[in-house]
Protein backbone atom coordinates (compact mmCIF):
# COMPACT_ATOMS: atom_id res chain seq x y z
CA UNK A 1 0.00 0.00 0.00
CA UNK A 2 1.48 3.39 -0.96
CA UNK A 3 1.89 5.96 1.50
CA UNK A 4 2.30 9.68 2.05
CA UNK A 5 5.44 10.98 3.65
CA UNK A 6 7.23 14.18 4.48
CA UNK A 7 11.45 14.13 3.44
CA UNK A 8 13.17 17.43 4.43
CA UNK A 9 14.39 19.45 1.46
CA UNK A 10 17.81 19.40 1.42
CA UNK A 11 18.18 22.89 0.82
CA UNK A 12 14.60 24.85 1.67
CA UNK A 13 14.18 27.89 -0.85
CA UNK A 14 14.82 31.08 0.59
CA UNK A 15 11.97 33.26 -1.95
CA UNK A 16 9.76 31.00 -1.03
CA UNK A 17 10.49 31.81 2.97
CA UNK A 18 9.21 35.33 2.13
CA UNK A 19 6.58 34.38 -0.70
CA UNK A 20 4.90 32.22 1.50
CA UNK A 21 2.58 34.45 3.34
CA UNK A 22 1.43 35.91 -0.14
CA UNK A 23 0.57 32.46 -1.20
CA UNK A 24 -1.24 31.29 2.08
CA UNK A 25 -3.34 35.04 1.49
CA UNK A 26 -4.01 33.78 -1.97
CA UNK A 27 -5.03 30.54 -0.42
CA UNK A 28 -7.40 31.77 2.19
CA UNK A 29 -8.77 34.09 0.38
CA UNK A 30 -9.66 31.05 -2.29
CA UNK A 31 -11.52 29.42 0.49
CA UNK A 32 -13.29 32.40 1.26
CA UNK A 33 -14.84 32.23 -1.83
CA UNK A 34 -16.06 29.01 -1.47
CA UNK A 35 -17.27 29.66 1.54
CA UNK A 36 -19.44 32.61 0.83
CA UNK A 37 -20.44 30.86 -2.21
CA UNK A 38 -21.52 27.66 0.27
CA UNK A 39 -23.72 30.23 2.63
CA UNK A 40 -24.86 31.74 -0.24
CA UNK A 41 -23.59 35.33 -0.40
CA UNK A 42 -22.11 36.61 -3.36
CA UNK A 43 -18.56 36.14 -3.43
CA UNK A 44 -17.33 39.33 -5.01
CA UNK A 45 -19.26 41.19 -2.31
CA UNK A 46 -18.47 39.35 0.72
CA UNK A 47 -14.39 39.79 -0.98
CA UNK A 48 -15.05 43.76 -1.31
CA UNK A 49 -16.71 43.51 2.11
CA UNK A 50 -13.08 42.18 3.55
CA UNK A 51 -10.49 43.91 1.46
CA UNK A 52 -12.05 46.97 0.02
CA UNK A 53 -14.83 48.49 2.36
CA UNK A 54 -11.86 48.98 4.98
CA UNK A 55 -9.89 51.23 2.82
CA UNK A 56 -12.27 52.70 0.71
CA UNK A 57 -12.46 56.59 2.20
CA UNK A 58 -9.97 58.28 4.88
CA UNK A 59 -12.60 57.65 7.53
CA UNK A 60 -12.49 53.87 7.30
CA UNK A 61 -8.42 53.97 6.77
CA UNK A 62 -8.40 55.72 10.21
CA UNK A 63 -10.50 52.74 11.53
CA UNK A 64 -8.27 50.31 9.66
CA UNK A 65 -5.01 52.11 11.50
CA UNK A 66 -6.96 52.10 14.92
CA UNK A 67 -7.72 48.16 14.75
CA UNK A 68 -4.32 47.89 13.45
CA UNK A 69 -2.28 49.56 16.02
CA UNK A 70 -2.95 47.28 19.22
CA UNK A 71 -2.04 44.03 16.77
CA UNK A 72 0.88 45.37 15.54
CA UNK A 73 2.58 46.93 19.28
CA UNK A 74 1.86 43.04 20.74
CA UNK A 75 3.08 41.23 17.16
CA UNK A 76 6.49 43.44 18.10
CA UNK A 77 6.92 41.86 21.97
CA UNK A 78 5.73 38.89 20.72
CA UNK A 79 8.17 38.87 18.30
CA UNK A 80 11.02 39.03 21.05
CA UNK A 81 9.82 35.77 23.11
CA UNK A 82 9.62 33.90 19.49
CA UNK A 83 13.06 34.48 18.21
CA UNK A 84 14.34 34.18 21.51
CA UNK A 85 12.40 30.93 22.07
CA UNK A 86 9.82 32.05 24.90
CA UNK A 87 6.72 30.89 23.97
CA UNK A 88 4.39 33.50 25.52
CA UNK A 89 0.53 32.47 24.52
CA UNK A 90 -0.44 35.04 27.42
CA UNK A 91 -0.28 38.40 25.46
CA UNK A 92 -3.90 39.04 25.56
CA UNK A 93 -4.13 39.05 29.49
CA UNK A 94 -0.91 41.33 29.82
CA UNK A 95 -3.05 43.50 27.39
CA UNK A 96 -5.95 43.58 29.63
CA UNK A 97 -3.96 43.94 32.77
CA UNK A 98 -2.29 47.16 31.03
CA UNK A 99 -5.37 48.53 30.30
CA UNK A 100 -6.34 47.71 33.97
CA UNK A 101 -3.51 49.67 35.20
CA UNK A 102 -3.67 52.91 32.77
CA UNK A 103 -7.68 53.23 33.94
CA UNK A 104 -6.55 53.19 37.08
CA UNK A 105 -4.05 56.34 36.69
CA UNK A 106 -6.52 58.01 34.10
CA UNK A 107 -9.75 58.04 36.62
CA UNK A 108 -7.34 60.11 39.46
CA UNK A 109 -7.95 62.88 36.56
CA UNK A 110 -10.05 65.87 37.65
CA UNK A 111 -10.48 69.30 36.40
CA UNK A 112 -7.36 70.24 37.78
CA UNK A 113 -5.06 67.82 36.01
CA UNK A 114 -2.50 68.46 33.36
CA UNK A 115 -1.55 67.32 29.75
CA UNK A 116 1.23 65.08 32.09
CA UNK A 117 -1.30 62.56 32.89
CA UNK A 118 -1.11 60.71 29.77
CA UNK A 119 2.97 59.65 29.73
CA UNK A 120 1.77 58.55 33.42
CA UNK A 121 -1.60 56.54 31.80
CA UNK A 122 0.40 54.87 29.27
CA UNK A 123 3.39 54.55 31.60
CA UNK A 124 1.02 52.78 33.68
CA UNK A 125 0.06 49.98 31.06
CA UNK A 126 3.70 49.46 30.24
CA UNK A 127 4.03 49.06 33.85
CA UNK A 128 0.72 46.16 34.06
CA UNK A 129 1.53 44.47 31.40
CA UNK A 130 4.94 44.14 32.56
CA UNK A 131 3.98 42.98 35.74
CA UNK A 132 2.26 40.61 34.45
CA UNK A 133 4.59 39.14 32.21
CA UNK A 134 6.68 38.89 35.18
CA UNK A 135 4.76 36.25 36.72
CA UNK A 136 5.09 34.17 33.65
CA UNK A 137 9.14 34.78 34.02
CA UNK A 138 8.86 34.19 37.84
CA UNK A 139 7.61 30.91 37.66
CA UNK A 140 9.57 29.75 34.43
CA UNK A 141 12.61 30.94 36.01
CA UNK A 142 12.08 29.01 39.35
CA UNK A 143 10.00 26.31 39.21
CA UNK A 144 11.06 25.65 35.52
CA UNK A 145 6.89 26.10 34.50
CA UNK A 146 5.39 26.00 31.42
CA UNK A 147 5.60 29.79 30.00
CA UNK A 148 3.27 28.44 27.50
CA UNK A 149 0.13 27.21 30.44
CA UNK A 150 0.97 29.88 32.57
CA UNK A 151 0.74 32.71 30.37
CA UNK A 152 -2.90 31.08 28.83
CA UNK A 153 -3.84 31.04 32.52
CA UNK A 154 -3.00 34.17 33.16
CA UNK A 155 -5.66 35.08 30.50
CA UNK A 156 -8.61 34.56 32.51
CA UNK A 157 -7.70 35.31 35.89
CA UNK A 158 -6.37 39.09 34.52
CA UNK A 159 -9.79 38.72 32.71
CA UNK A 160 -11.79 37.74 36.17
CA UNK A 161 -9.84 41.28 37.77
CA UNK A 162 -11.31 43.33 35.20
CA UNK A 163 -14.30 41.79 35.83
CA UNK A 164 -14.29 42.26 39.43
CA UNK A 165 -13.72 46.13 38.94
CA UNK A 166 -15.88 47.28 36.12
CA UNK A 167 -18.53 45.37 38.19
CA UNK A 168 -17.89 46.61 41.57
CA UNK A 169 -15.40 49.42 43.32
CA UNK A 170 -15.00 51.28 39.52
CA UNK A 171 -18.57 50.66 38.67
CA UNK A 172 -19.66 53.87 37.54
CA UNK A 173 -22.86 54.86 39.96
CA UNK A 174 -24.55 57.00 36.98
CA UNK A 175 -23.95 54.42 34.44
CA UNK A 176 -27.34 52.59 34.89
CA UNK A 177 -26.21 49.94 36.00
CA UNK A 178 -24.13 49.15 33.31
CA UNK A 179 -20.41 47.50 34.18
CA UNK A 180 -18.26 50.68 33.08
CA UNK A 181 -16.17 53.02 34.94
CA UNK A 182 -17.25 56.54 34.25
CA UNK A 183 -15.61 58.28 31.15
CA UNK A 184 -12.11 59.01 31.31
CA UNK A 185 -11.52 63.09 31.59
CA UNK A 186 -10.79 64.83 28.09
CA UNK A 187 -7.37 65.77 29.53
CA UNK A 188 -6.13 61.82 29.36
CA UNK A 189 -6.89 61.28 25.72
CA UNK A 190 -4.72 60.52 23.29
CA UNK A 191 -4.29 63.16 21.08
CA UNK A 192 -5.42 62.23 17.49
CA UNK A 193 -3.67 62.65 14.30
CA UNK A 194 -6.39 63.59 12.49
CA UNK A 195 -9.58 65.70 12.51
CA UNK A 196 -12.62 63.20 11.58
CA UNK A 197 -11.07 59.73 12.86
CA UNK A 198 -10.20 57.68 15.71
CA UNK A 199 -6.82 57.07 14.81
CA UNK A 200 -3.93 58.73 17.47
CA UNK A 201 -0.72 59.08 18.61
CA UNK A 202 -0.64 55.48 19.11
CA UNK A 203 0.10 54.49 15.36
CA UNK A 204 3.34 56.32 15.72
CA UNK A 205 4.17 55.09 18.80
CA UNK A 206 3.88 51.45 16.90
CA UNK A 207 5.91 52.62 14.19
CA UNK A 208 8.83 54.17 16.09
CA UNK A 209 8.68 50.87 18.20
CA UNK A 210 8.75 49.00 14.51
CA UNK A 211 12.25 50.82 13.87
CA UNK A 212 13.56 50.34 17.26
CA UNK A 213 13.15 46.58 17.51
CA UNK A 214 14.61 46.34 13.95
CA UNK A 215 17.72 48.28 15.90
CA UNK A 216 17.20 45.98 18.49
CA UNK A 217 17.32 42.99 16.78
CA UNK A 218 19.45 43.19 13.99
CA UNK A 219 22.14 46.28 15.04
CA UNK A 220 22.67 45.99 18.76
CA UNK A 221 24.65 43.00 20.76
CA UNK A 222 21.74 42.53 23.21
CA UNK A 223 19.13 41.76 20.23
CA UNK A 224 22.03 39.29 19.36
CA UNK A 225 22.23 37.20 22.14
CA UNK A 226 18.40 36.93 22.24
CA UNK A 227 18.59 35.29 18.83
CA UNK A 228 21.23 33.42 19.59
CA UNK A 229 19.77 32.40 22.72
CA UNK A 230 16.39 30.52 20.92
CA UNK A 231 17.80 29.19 18.17
CA UNK A 232 21.30 27.27 19.83
CA UNK A 233 21.01 27.48 23.62
CA UNK A 234 24.44 25.67 24.14
CA UNK A 235 26.25 28.05 21.44
CA UNK A 236 24.50 31.12 23.96
CA UNK A 237 25.86 29.42 27.11
CA UNK A 238 29.14 29.24 25.65
CA UNK A 239 29.52 32.79 24.15
CA UNK A 240 28.54 34.05 27.92
CA UNK A 241 25.09 35.22 26.92
CA UNK A 242 22.39 34.77 30.15
CA UNK A 243 19.85 32.37 29.41
CA UNK A 244 17.47 33.65 32.54
CA UNK A 245 18.98 37.61 31.41
CA UNK A 246 17.18 36.34 27.58
CA UNK A 247 13.87 34.62 29.44
CA UNK A 248 13.02 38.22 31.50
CA UNK A 249 14.32 40.68 28.78
CA UNK A 250 12.00 38.71 26.46
CA UNK A 251 8.77 38.64 28.53
CA UNK A 252 9.43 41.86 30.59
CA UNK A 253 9.51 43.90 26.75
CA UNK A 254 6.24 41.48 25.24
CA UNK A 255 4.75 42.29 28.30
CA UNK A 256 5.25 45.79 28.53
CA UNK A 257 4.04 46.10 24.52
CA UNK A 258 1.33 44.41 25.23
CA UNK A 259 0.29 46.70 28.50
CA UNK A 260 1.16 50.04 26.16
CA UNK A 261 -1.24 48.28 23.61
CA UNK A 262 -3.97 48.01 26.46
CA UNK A 263 -3.29 51.52 27.92
CA UNK A 264 -3.70 53.02 24.28
CA UNK A 265 -7.12 51.35 23.61
CA UNK A 266 -8.57 52.69 26.55
CA UNK A 267 -7.34 56.22 27.10
CA UNK A 268 -7.83 56.51 23.20
CA UNK A 269 -10.83 54.80 21.03
CA UNK A 270 -12.70 53.55 24.36
CA UNK A 271 -11.96 56.49 26.93
CA UNK A 272 -13.50 54.29 29.44
CA UNK A 273 -12.61 50.82 30.84
CA UNK A 274 -15.30 48.18 30.16
CA UNK A 275 -15.64 44.39 29.94
CA UNK A 276 -15.14 44.38 26.19
CA UNK A 277 -11.71 45.77 26.47
CA UNK A 278 -10.76 41.91 25.73
CA UNK A 279 -11.29 41.39 21.95
CA UNK A 280 -8.45 38.82 20.83
CA UNK A 281 -5.36 41.35 19.68
CA UNK A 282 -3.38 39.13 21.97
CA UNK A 283 -4.53 36.28 20.28
CA UNK A 284 -4.53 37.61 16.51
CA UNK A 285 -0.89 39.16 17.47
CA UNK A 286 0.22 35.83 17.54
CA UNK A 287 -0.70 35.36 14.04
CA UNK A 288 -0.03 38.56 12.75
CA UNK A 289 3.44 37.73 14.04
CA UNK A 290 3.80 34.89 12.22
CA UNK A 291 2.73 36.04 8.82
CA UNK A 292 5.16 38.71 9.20
CA UNK A 293 7.81 36.61 9.38
CA UNK A 294 8.67 38.07 13.49
CA UNK A 295 10.34 40.72 11.13
CA UNK A 296 9.46 44.25 12.48
CA UNK A 297 8.38 45.92 9.05
CA UNK A 298 6.83 42.70 8.06
CA UNK A 299 4.43 43.22 10.50
CA UNK A 300 3.55 46.07 9.86
CA UNK A 301 1.62 44.67 6.31
CA UNK A 302 0.55 41.62 8.45
CA UNK A 303 -1.19 43.85 11.04
CA UNK A 304 -3.14 46.03 8.47
CA UNK A 305 -4.00 42.38 7.49
CA UNK A 306 -5.16 41.20 10.70
CA UNK A 307 -7.10 44.41 10.93
CA UNK A 308 -9.17 44.18 7.29
CA UNK A 309 -10.43 40.82 9.27
CA UNK A 310 -11.68 41.95 12.17
CA UNK A 311 -13.58 44.98 10.34
CA UNK A 312 -14.47 42.92 7.39
CA UNK A 313 -15.73 40.35 10.51
CA UNK A 314 -18.21 43.32 11.63
CA UNK A 315 -19.12 44.73 8.45
CA UNK A 316 -20.32 41.10 7.36
CA UNK A 317 -23.02 40.57 10.31
CA UNK A 318 -24.54 43.63 9.70
CA UNK A 319 -23.99 43.78 5.81
CA UNK A 320 -24.64 40.07 4.58
CA UNK A 321 -25.88 38.86 7.66
CA UNK A 322 -23.22 36.25 8.41
CA UNK A 323 -22.01 35.48 12.15
CA UNK A 324 -19.36 37.64 13.42
CA UNK A 325 -17.41 34.55 14.51
CA UNK A 326 -16.40 34.94 10.79
CA UNK A 327 -13.65 36.89 11.45
CA UNK A 328 -12.13 33.74 13.89
CA UNK A 329 -12.92 31.51 10.82
CA UNK A 330 -10.37 33.65 8.19
CA UNK A 331 -8.05 34.61 11.00
CA UNK A 332 -7.91 30.54 11.40
CA UNK A 333 -7.39 29.68 7.44
CA UNK A 334 -4.30 32.70 7.39
CA UNK A 335 -2.64 30.29 10.33
CA UNK A 336 -3.36 27.09 9.00
CA UNK A 337 -2.30 27.63 5.42
CA UNK A 338 1.12 29.78 6.43
CA UNK A 339 1.60 26.69 8.18
CA UNK A 340 1.25 24.33 4.93
CA UNK A 341 3.10 26.28 3.52
CA UNK A 342 5.86 26.48 5.64
CA UNK A 343 5.83 22.52 5.58
CA UNK A 344 6.33 22.42 2.24
CA UNK A 345 8.96 25.07 2.50
CA UNK A 346 10.91 22.58 5.02
CA UNK A 347 9.82 19.19 3.62
CA UNK A 348 8.58 17.75 0.17
CA UNK A 349 6.17 15.00 -0.04
CA UNK A 350 7.15 11.42 -1.53
CA UNK A 351 5.12 7.92 -1.98
CA UNK A 352 6.05 4.81 -0.73
CA UNK A 353 5.49 1.69 0.01
CA UNK A 354 4.05 1.17 3.49
CA UNK A 355 3.88 -1.86 5.50
CA UNK A 356 0.88 -3.66 6.34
Amino acid sequence: MSILRLEPRPRPSRLWSYASPLLALALTVAIGVALFAALGKDPVRGLLVFFWEPVKSQYAIGELLVKATPLLLIALGLAVCFRSNVWNTGAEGQFVIGAVAASGVALLADAGTGPWIVPAVLAAGVAGGMLWAALVALLRDRFNASEILVSLMLVYVATLVLGYLVYGPWKDPAGYNFPQTRAFAAVTQIPRLMAGSRVNLGFVIALVGVVALWIFLFRTRAGFAQQVGGLAPAAARYAGFSSRRALWTALLISGGAAGLAGALEVAGPLGQLTPYVPAGYGFAAIIVAFVGRLHPVGMVFSAVLMSMFYIGGELAQSRLGLPKSLTGVFQGLLLFTLLACDTLIAYRIRTGKGVR
